[in-house]
């Protein structure tokens, strides 16, 4: 029964050194890991160590000839749904969450995602630009999102203390997440 519940992966969108992502990724992750309805993985761009884009061939043909490519497509295709965590730089996602979501088309195609961003703004910008990223790999993006302030939900900027609210937010995220994920599991299997 276990594996037919959907599989959100929370994808933590930056590989900075000294990173608040992972912070705030595995705060998300343990609000996550109380649910019932639904498996959860945390991934870590930076574990898949990839380079600037190198495929010779777009990724909408899907014919990946680097193992890098492979092994990351392998990982992101056993997902239902998303949670992307990142951070906001200079009114944007990072360079290497847009490197990784360029890797792939197909692996991503109609499958739903939710945000988690911080900066000083709450790191709404950086989502507004997602959303539009999601909406060209055929990702449908829910309303409900966490945005974290650096002023209120960090101390010095780099030691993470979310408000106790955020945990609502969070939750109200990670369900719609959930029920989009399951209706566009149909989308797929309808496709197979």
């Amino acid at each position: 029964m276990a594996s037919q519940r959907l599989k959100v992966a929370i994808i933590i969108g930056s590989t900075r050194p000294n990173r608040n992502s992972e912070a705030v990724s595995k705060w998300i992750y343990s609000i996550a890991k109380r649910r019932s309805d639904a498996e959860f993985e945390l991934i870590d761009i930076l574990d898949f160590n990839l380079p600037l884009l190198d495929e010779p061939i777009p990724p909408s043909m899907g014919q990946y000839s680097k193992e890098h490519t492979k092994q990351w497509s392998e990982k992101i295709n056993s997902f239902d749904a998303f949670v992307f965590v990142t951070p906001e730089y200079n009114h944007s996602f990072s360079a290497a969450l847009k490197n990784a979501i360029d890797f792939l088309f197909r692996e991503w195609n109609n499958k739903a995602a939710g945000f988690v961003s911080f900066g000083s703004a709450g790191g709404v910008r950086a989502v507004e630009q997602l959303r539009l990223v999601m909406t060209e790999v055929k990702v449908a993006t829910v309303r409900a999102q966490v945005y974290l302030s650096l002023f209120t939900d960090f101390e010095s900027f780099s030691t993470f203390k979310p408000a106790p609210f955020h945990e609502n937010t969070a939750n109200t995220m990670l369900d719609e997440v959930i029920e989009w994920g399951k209706a566009l599991k149909t989308v797929r299997t309808k496709q197979d």
